[in-house]
C-alpha cells in the first residue's frame, strides 16, 4: 500500500512537472515571439513610411453617433501623407532608369511645402540632391524645414499656372536645365521633375497603400471616405480602391473656400463665389488653408470624373472660419494638433455624419500636424486680424456654418 501511494505521489509529481514544462515552454515561445516582433528593425527611414494608425476622433464620434476615424498621416517620418508619393515616385523613376543614386542627380518639384519636405527626406536617404520651388506666401517654417532636410529652396512670387514663372513651371524648367553643361565622360547628372499634380503615379501610390490600409484597419467596415484635393492623388487613389472593394461606400470631397472643385463635383461647373472679379486676394485659391483647393483639374483629380459619372458622391465647401474653429476644437477636446487641410477634412466629416445619421463609419485623413502652420494658421494674431475667432468653440453647434 505504501508503495502504491509512493507511486501515485511520483506520478502526480511527474504530471505536475510536465504541466509546468509545457506551460513554461508556451510562455517562453510567446515571450520569444513577442521579443522577435519587438526586435524587428526597419532598414532605413523609407521603411517607416506608411501603415499609419487609424484613430477614433472621440469628440466628433460621440457628438454624431458615428465612428469618425482619422488616418494619422502626420506620423509618417517626414510628417505628412506626402511621404508616400515621394517614395513611390522616386522608386518608380529608379526602375525606369530616370534616376540613379549617388551620381549628383537632383530631384525637382514645385510644392506648397509638404511634398517638398518628403522629397528632401527621401532624397537624403537614397543619395540625391533636392531642389524645391514654392510660393513665397506659404508658412516660413516649411522653408526652414526644407533647408534643414538639405534641400535648396527657391521661393517665388505666386502667380497663375499659365504663367511661365508659376512655381511648378519653374521647377520643371530647372529640372530640364540641370546637368546640361556637364562635360562628357563623367557621371551623368540628371534632373528629375516629380510633377506631383499631373503624374498619375501619385494616384497609384495611394491606390496601392493608403486605400488597402484603410480597408484592413476598419475590417472592411467603412461607409464614407472624406478628403480634400491638392494634387488629387490621395482622394483619387483611395476612392478608386474603396469603390472597387466596398459595395455602397460613399466618397466626398472636402474643399476650402475659394476652390472651384466642390462646385465642379456638385454641379459640373468649376466656380467659386470668392473668385468673382475684384474680390480675389491671392493666388492660387483665396483661402488661408495651404496645400488643398484648386481652380483647375489636375490629371490625378480628373480620374474621378468618368465620362458617364463622377466617382465622388458629393462635395462639402468649408469656410476658413470653420477650419480655424475645427482645429482649435480638436486640440481642446481630442488633443489632436492638426494642420489646416486636416481641419477642413474634419469639418466635412462632421457635416456628412450629420447628414447620414448615427451608425456609420466615416474615415478621413489627418495629413499633417499644426507644427507646420505656427506662423499662419496657428498664429492667433494673424487669424484674428483676418476676422476669425481663435477660441475653441464651447460646443460643435457653435461652428459658424454648422
Amino acid at each position: 500500500m505504501d508503495s502504491w501511494k509512493h507511486l501515485q505521489a511520483c506520478s502526480a509529481a511527474t504530471a505536475a512537472a510536465a504541466i509546468v514544462a509545457i506551460v513554461g515552454y508556451r510562455l517562453l515561445r510567446t515571450d520569444n515571439a513577442g521579443l522577435k516582433k519587438e526586435s524587428e528593425i526597419k532598414k532605413g527611414v523609407t521603411e517607416l513610411i506608411g501603415n499609419t494608425p487609424l484613430v477614433r476622433i472621440n469628440s466628433l464620434s460621440e457628438a454624431t453617433g458615428c465612428e469618425v476615424l482619422g488616418k494619422c498621416e502626420f506620423l509618417n517620418p517626414g510628417g505628412s501623407s506626402k511621404d508616400r508619393i515621394a517614395l513611390y515616385l522616386i522608386e518608380q523613376a529608379e526602375k525606369r532608369g530616370d534616376l540613379e543614386a549617388h551620381t549628383g542627380s537632383c530631384i525637382f518639384e514645385g510644392t506648397s511645402g509638404s511634398t517638398g519636405i518628403s522629397l528632401a527626406m527621401v532624397a537624403c536617404a537614397k543619395g540625391y540632391k533636392c531642389h524645391i520651388v514654392m510660393p513665397s506666401d506659404q508658412a516660413i517654417e516649411k522653408s526652414q524645414l526644407l533647408e534643414r532636410h538639405g534641400a535648396h529652396v527657391e521661393r517665388v512670387v505666386p502667380c497663375s499656372i499659365v504663367d511661365d514663372n508659376h512655381f511648378v513651371n519653374i521647377a520643371r524648367r530647372r529640372a530640364q536645365e540641370y546637368g546640361k553643361d556637364d562635360p562628357p565622360g563623367g557621371l551623368k547628372r540628371r534632373g528629375f521633375f516629380v510633377d506631383q499634380f499631373e503624374n498619375p503615379l501619385n494616384c497609384e501610390a495611394h491606390y496601392r497603400t493608403t486605400g488597402p490600409e484603410i480597408l484592413r484597419q476598419t475590417g472592411g467596415k467603412v461607409d464614407v471616405f472624406v478628403h480634400g484635393s491638392g494634387t488629387g492623388g490621395t482622394i483619387a487613389g483611395v476612392t478608386h480602391y474603396l469603390k472597387r472593394q466596398v459595395p455602397g461606400v460613399q466618397c466626398f470631397l472636402a474643399d476650402p473656400q475659394g476652390s472651384g472643385l466642390a462646385n465642379k463635383v456638385n454641379y459640373g461647373v468649376m466656380f467659386a463665389a470668392t473668385e468673382r472679379e475684384g474680390t480675389r486676394r491671392r493666388q492660387q485659391v483665396d483661402t488661408l488653408v495651404e496645400g488643398v483647393g484648386l481652380n483647375r483639374l489636375t490629371r490625378n483629380f480628373a480620374r474621378l470624373l468618368l465620362p458617364e459619372r463622377c466617382l465622388l458622391d458629393g462635395a462639402v465647401s468649408v469656410s476658413d472660419g470653420d477650419a480655424v474653429c475645427m482645429a482649435r476644437w480638436l486640440m481642446a477636446n481630442d488633443g489632436l494638433f492638426v494642420g489646416s487641410s486636416a481641419a477642413i477634412n474634419c469639418v466635412a466629416a462632421l457635416e456628412i455624419a450629420r447628414r447620414l445619421g448615427p451608425g456609420h463609419t466615416i474615415v478621413t485623413v489627418l495629413a499633417d500636424s499644426g507644427q507646420r502652420h505656427l506662423t499662419k494658421f496657428w498664429n492667433d494674431d494673424a487669424m484674428a486680424a483676418l476676422g476669425h475667432s481663435v477660441a475653441a468653440p464651447s460646443a460643435l453647434a457653435d461652428f459658424p456654418r454648422l
